[in-house]
């Protein structure tokens, strides 16, 4: 039972020491939704990485949503990150993000979905 209390908030070492504490913002529910769409797009869904909660690793960028992206669970996932190569495929995945109803925000390289954000502050929904 400890275990899956401290999978569900996790603390963190922030880069001068701290401790912060993360709270769940997507459940796995909404991260296969998310999966199912992008890999629905097929050559249109967009590449992706994530960065690891646990030990702050961020993956390469992957295009492979059915197999790659749900290999290890949900659990560790601070945040997606979704990379748009062109306004097309903007225009694709924008609509079905916010259908889907997650939260994130738009970034340089395209979309950032959130897994945990940090306690004490809020994220809009895309």
């Amino acid at each position: 039972m400890l275990d899956s209390l401290l999978r569900r908030s996790p603390v963190l070492v922030d880069v001068i020491g701290l401790e912060v504490s993360m709270q769940p913002v997507l459940n796995n529910t909404k991260w296969r939704e998310l999966q199912s769409a992008m890999y629905g797009l097929n050559s249109d869904s967009p590449k992706w990485r994530t960065r690891c909660i646990t030990n702050g690793y961020i993956s390469d960028w992957d295009g492979e949503w059915f197999y790659h992206f749900s290999e290890g669970g949900f659990t560790d996932i601070e945040w997606v990150e979704l990379k748009i190569d062109s306004e097309e495929q903007r225009k694709l995945v924008l609509p079905i993000l916010q259908a889907i109803h997650l939260p994130g925000e738009i970034t340089e390289a395209g979309y950032k979905i959130y897994g945990y954000i940090k306690e004490g502050f809020s994220v809009d929904f895309l």
